[in-house]
């Protein structure tokens, strides 16, 4: 029988997802599947990168010179397999994209969850705790919320980078990114989660709890915080657009991530220098992939946002 019930346990569930109000929702909604379906395309081309791309565009010894500056194949002197052109150093555009793609993914990843981390268990602990604790978190937010987040990430990455040594800034380069963008991204979710807390600690479960003397810990892991996970998953959707979109500008701005290693933003400020000299391929075409990247998140977001409000069911 063991073998029957574990076949049928994967069928059970596609069965109530298909069933489920977040499915029928996205049925109905071909923006939605469109865009996720593009999500889905541009995060694998990235993350197969080294299989999809014609080289490694940051393999000195696999750059051919001579191929330099080539627009695109269609055009005029355009040359496959250089389906979007080459750079003045020989570099192919489509992959330079590819592999830029996958580090400005990785960094909007881990950047949402290390502030989604922090946010929850900031939230936790001053909306059920209260008293000094809460005051004292949400005091440090408002704080971090006074700065832009841009200067504050401006400000983050120069501070690390003077503290580290000269040779291991670009070894470092993705993690400054990640604490900079994560800094006061946490805000945001302590402050949905903290309000989120104070409501449920006041029900009649909690207050059983309570009673039973389960640990406060447990409480706010098992009770509290999965009737939080709705709007905290909406706004980590949104902010993994917002996280891309700031790596992007402090790599623009030469605060991101370096050369050797570029994302899509640091492609973007290398191509601008060759924009008014005839290279526009060069700036384009990560800014195209950058734009729809941003925009297939935060179409996702916004139906997210949608299908989960229970006043629009």
């Amino acid at each position: 029988m063991a073998p029957v019930e574990t076949a049928k346990a994967p069928t059970a569930k596609r069965a109530r997802w298909r069933d489920s109000d977040l499915w029928w929702s996205l049925k109905r909604s071909p923006l939605a599947m469109a865009a996720g379906a593009l999500l889905v395309v541009l995060v694998i081309a990235a993350f197969l990168a080294p299989l999809l791309a014609i080289q490694d565009p940051y393999n000195l010894a696999a750059l051919e010179l001579w191929n330099a500056e080539l627009p695109p194949v269609w055009q005029h002197n355009g040359q496959w397999p250089y389906l979007l052109g080459t750079d003045v150093q020989g570099r192919d555009i489509m992959s330079a994209i590819l592999y830029g793609s996958r580090v400005s993914i990785i960094i909007g990843i881990a950047s949402v969850v290390v502030s989604l981390v922090v946010g929850l268990m900031a939230g936790l602990a001053a909306g059920y705790i209260g008293g000094w604790v809460d005051n004292l978190l949400m005091r440090v937010g408002d704080v971090l919320l006074s700065i832009p987040t841009i200067l504050m990430a401006i400000l983050v990455s120069a501070v690390f980078r003077e503290i580290l040594p000269t040779d291991l800034r670009d070894g470092f380069a993705p993690v400054i990114l990640i604490i900079a963008i994560s800094l006061s991204a946490w805000v945001q979710y302590a402050r949905t989660v903290r309000a989120l807390a104070m409501v449920e600690r006041g029900k009649e479960y909690v207050q059983a709890a309570r009673l039973l003397k389960v640990r406060p810990g447990r409480i706010m892991r098992s009770h509290i915080l999965p009737n939080t996970l709705t709007p905290i998953l909406v706004a980590a959707t949104l902010n993994f657009g917002l996280a891309i979109l700031i790596e992007a500008t402090l790599s623009f701005l030469g605060v991101g991530m370096p050369p050797t290693e570029p994302s899509l933003g640091t492609l973007i400020r290398i191509g601008n220098e060759y924009l008014f000299s005839g290279q526009w391929w060069i700036v384009v075409f990560p800014a195209i992939q950058l734009s729809l990247l941003v925009l297939s998140v935060n179409v996702l977001g916004d139906w997210l946002r949608d299908a989960l409000n229970p006043k629009l069911r």
